[in-house]
């Protein structure tokens, strides 16, 4: 059974720095696609950023120059450091798995920056 545990999330003033934690357990031993979505009430859910199992990084445009994906392959894990939050940047945050054509979610990290 594959499952992504996020964490990381909570409540921060606008400029301030989280760090969010994607861990993959089960039957996923191979470098894979990885990324972070996040999904604000009343909104579509968006990318904000995935690293392929090359290491190709993508961001969206609204978070590039302030949030940084990276993996641990040792441990199975993605980050996503985020700074100089803002107040639209509050959203539940999902990390996503790409395995053999299938897609698999996390329970999601509730982020809230105040302004």
């Amino acid at each position: 059974q594959v499952q992504l545990v996020e964490s990381g999330g909570g409540l921060v003033q606008a400029g301030g720095s989280l760090r969010l934690s994607c861990v993959t357990s089960g039957n996923v031993y191979s470098m894979n696609t990885m990324g972070w979505y996040r999904q604000a009430p009343g909104k579509q859910r968006e990318l904000v950023a995935d690293i392929t199992s090359g290491g190709t990084i993508s961001y969206a445009d609204s978070v590039n120059g302030r949030f940084t994906i990276s993996r641990d392959n040792a441990k199975n894990t993605i980050y996503l450091q985020m700074n100089l939050l803002k107040p639209e940047d509050t959203a539940v945050y999902c990390c996503r798995l790409v395995f053999l054509r299938k897609d698999y979610w996390g329970q999601g990290t509730q982020v809230t920056v105040s302004s």
